[in-house]
């Protein structure tokens, strides 16, 4: 204990006194009477400090021992703060521990001294909530509804039964704040309105609903004012402080908006309790689950106890206050709020420090590059509302879409009863979800505009419709849908920063792999594709009659009808067929910069690349082996999809580059995935792609990062000889297998090797050749030239697979794996 001469000014001892209630009301104190500071730890401060355990008996006696020691049995005034709390709403046992056996520990040892009061700071928890326009009086029922203010009410209890002869008071607080703003509620408000989260337009009760606030100054005028009359005061008083007019949540969110964007109304929707309880609890569980998902790590702040709570009401009459103090608060929350903002607003980073919030990646970025987080997100907002009135038509046309599959059905004659409820239901989603997508507040609308339309591609299929109209129109609708409700900017969750600064071309890249030239040809192989296997699914779905091949009679028809096409329970053309639309629709999705904007767009579009590229390889591979034939359309829609490939694995490796940055620089990795982000580097590229003359548009869109060195070439022919050896050298059996899925392999490794980034994918070619010597020994089927051919075609093949070919641009810091 820190020693300090002896007066005869009257001793008060705060408990707590390194909190924020603490600190300041030792301050107010000092001067008229002398102060000693009860804390856990104590720290340098202008008055007289003893480190006590509340938890510990023996901390507890010497630390008022202490006390007694340097200021006799004499205390004017016990003023009790030191208390546990979180905001889990989980019961712990430290508010045992510390709020009700630390405080019947203390009043023992306070036995032994002539105590003239005992001051707790309880909390208007303690009382059962009330309505709008009835205030809660001290004699109001008592009613905790959770951990903390349970453990406050039984405090009350254990000091009425152990304070001995010593008067107190509890002194039941409304919810505090300061100037910086000091209430973790008031902060997340702010944090939600501020950032224009989705659950700041969301209450899970009436927003009428409301609680009353108090300033840290009126309360510690409040204990100020209790220590000097303490006289007077009855000997157990019960006293609630807080300001009479608080506000409700809604005018408390429409103040919070104004101030913030200058917004005169914010529009907050009541959700029922139990969806909102349940989003809360998900929301809880995705953060222990993805942690960088939730707030880069952060606990969500909202937990199902609060959205229980939500509709508590507290309204305060301080009368008993006002009567026996002559307190009154001198200030109010609605003045206060512009401070509050204003501490946000000159410096955001140093706002969410000290309120422990994890800033938004945005802001973050914003203050590095120097730019004001607020500027940024105001320009951000301005250019959002521009664009999304730029393409509020696409929302009306999906509402005339879905009123068009509404009445499609009599005008149509489907004659099929589930598709004609379905595109009833459907279109009345559509119009509905469309309608919604109008306001900028309900982004999450246009998802589910696009996944009303997704579902309108398989339906069809789910139902295997006998009608074709039913077909044509769904699919078609659906894509329509689709393409009006993401394509069109702004595309949703994009983050402000990654708009707002970033480079077009990627660092240490030499063209952009996003751009519309490097996507055209993905786009229009995926069109060929589209048509065939529409076609293919028309047959399926009995449609038409008969499926042309014009080289193999019936093959086509026997091959999507065979036992491996029947396997599947929906027709798999026509799964095909919704594959390309949808790779269609994501070839258009986001734009020249969506390697670092979208990343997730990026991937998705890759995902829907190369496996479905595998997957065609693997069917062309079964054909002759399997069920016998060939199928000329499924060898076209085939090579399509595998021409693809090469084509997309640029634009892949830039995201993925770009991602693995961010990860270095510590930012998350799944937040940078999902929302964009910017990046150091690069360079911009203002140049309009289409105005160049069009014999220069078409050898840019086939060549960025695509080129066929003779190397390759050669491989090719190597592999397309292998899949006709049935034809060339009358192979069967084993080895005419063997030719054909080698030579189905060595195809796939050379086209995807053509992407100069993949160039090293031909060294696989060598294991495929050193095969081919092998394959005479080990199958039966080829006739002697055949086998020598084969071995002479394995060892061609080797040496084809050792030229690098050219390699014209630059990839980053991947070009040193280009080997």
């Amino acid at each position: 204990m820190c020693a300090y001469m002896t007066d005869r000014k009257p001793a008060v001892i705060v408990t707590g006194s390194e909190g924020a209630i603490g600190s300041a009301l030792c301050h107010a104190l000092e001067g008229r009477f002398r102060v000693v500071g009860v804390d856990r730890e104590c720290e340098e401060s202008s008055h007289e400090s003893v480190a006590v355990d509340l938890t510990s008996d023996e901390s507890v006696r010497l630390g008022l021992a202490a006390i007694k020691e340097q200021h006799g049995n004499r205390i004017a005034s016990v003023v009790h703060l030191a208390a546990y709390f979180d905001l889990s709403g989980e019961p712990n046992p430290l508010y045992d521990a510390v709020n009700v056996d630390g405080t019947r520990r203390l009043l023992s040892a306070l036995q032994g001294f002539d105590v003239e009061q005992f001051v707790y700071a309880s909390t208007m928890l303690v009382h059962a909530p009330t309505r709008p326009g009835l205030p809660i009086a001290e004699d109001a029922p008592l009613e905790a509804n959770w951990p903390y203010p349970q453990s406050k009410l039984k405090t009350e209890e254990a000091i009425r039964e152990h304070h001995g002869q010593i008067p107190y008071v509890l002194l039941r607080i409304a919810g505090m704040y300061t100037d910086r703003c000091g209430s973790a509620f008031l902060a997340h408000q702010i944090r939600r309105i501020y950032e224009r989260h989705l659950a700041a337009h969301l209450y899970a009760a009436d927003p009428a609903i409301g609680q009353s606030f108090i300033h840290i100054e009126d309360v510690i005028d409040a204990f100020v004012r209790l220590v000097e009359r303490r006289e007077s005061l009855p000997p157990e008083l019960p006293l609630l402080v807080g300001e009479p007019q608080g506000m409700s949540y809604e005018a408390l969110q429409n103040r919070l908006a104004f101030l913030i964007h200058g917004e005169t109304e914010w529009e907050t929707r009541q959700v029922p309790g139990l969806a909102a309880k349940a989003g809360a609890w998900l929301q809880h569980k995705a953060a222990m689950l993805v942690p960088d998902v939730i707030d880069q790590g952060e606990e969500p702040f909202i937990k199902p106890y609060m959205v229980e709570m939500a509709d508590d009401h507290f309204e305060i009459d301080s009368s008993r206050a006002h009567r026996l103090l002559g307190w009154e608060p001198k200030h109010s929350l609605h003045e206060t709020l512009p401070k509050m903002v204003g501490a946000l607003r000159a410096d955001p980073l140093a706002w969410y420090h000290e309120h422990d919030l994890t800033p938004p990646v945005w802001l973050k970025e914003a203050e590095q590059q120097q730019i004001p987080g607020d500027q940024l997100l105001r320009g951000h907002e301005a250019s959002m509302r521009e664009a999304r009135a730029s393409s509020r038509w696409a929302h009306f046309a999906n509402m005339g879409l879905g009123a068009w599959l509404v009445t499609s059905p009599p005008m149509l004659a489907y004659g099929d009863a589930a598709m004609v409820w379905n595109d009833i239901a459907s279109g009345a989603a559509v119009m509905i979800f469309a309608l919604l997508s109008l306001s900028g507040r309900m982004s999450w609308a246009r998802f589910a505009t696009a996944a009303a339309g997704t579902w309108l591609l398989f339906a069809p299929l789910v139902f295997w419709t006998p009608s074709a109209a039913a077909y044509l129109n769904d699919t078609l609708v659906g894509t329509l849908v689709i393409g009006f409700a993401l394509l069109l900017p702004p595309v949703p969750g994009v983050s402000p920063v990654a708009l707002a600064s970033g480079p077009d071309i990627p660092p240490g890249w030499d063209y952009n792999p996003s751009g519309w030239l490097q996507r055209l040809p993905i786009i229009a192989l995926a069109f060929v594709g589209l048509f065939v296997s529409r076609y293919l699914a028309a047959y399926q779905l009995g449609h038409i009659d008969s499926a042309w091949d014009p080289l193999f009679g019936d093959g086509t028809e026997r091959i999507i009808t065979s036992e491996v096409s029947k396997a599947w329970p929906v027709p798999d053309a026509g799964l095909g067929a919704v594959t390309y639309i949808l790779e269609i629709l994501t070839g258009f999705l986001g734009d020249r910069r969506r390697w670092r904007t979208a990343p997730w767009v990026v991937i998705l579009f890759g995902l829907m690349i190369v496996p479905l590229g595998a997957v065609s390889i693997f069917f062309i591979i079964i054909q002759p082996i399997v069920i016998g034939t060939w199928c000329t359309l499924c060898l076209v829609a085939a090579l399509a999809m595998l021409l693809q490939i090469p084509y997309s694995f640029d634009e892949l490796l830039a995201s993925g580059q770009f991602l693995l940055e961010r990860r270095r620089q510590g930012q998350s990795l799944v937040r940078a995935f999902l929302f964009g982000d910017t990046i150091e580097g690069g360079s911009e590229d203002p140049r309009d792609e289409f105005a160049a003359p069009a014999r220069t548009v078409i050898r840019e869109s086939l060549g960025g990062g695509v080129n066929l060195p003779w190397s390759l070439a050669a491989s090719l022919a190597v592999g397309i000889w292998l899949m006709c050896t049935r034809l060339s050298f009358g192979t069967i059996g084993a080895q005419a297998d063997s030719d054909h899925l080698l030579g189905a392999l060595i195809i796939t490794v050379s086209i995807s090797a053509l992407a100069e980034m993949a160039r090293p994918l031909r060294f696989i070619n060598i294991l495929f050749g050193i095969a081919l010597m092998g394959a005479p020994l080990l199958f039966d089927g080829g006739t002697p030239l055949a086998d020598w051919a084969g071995v002479l075609a394995g060892v061609l093949l080797i040496v084809l697979s050792v030229p690098r070919g050219t390699v014209r641009n630059q990839y980053g810091s991947w070009n040193g794996a280009i080997v």
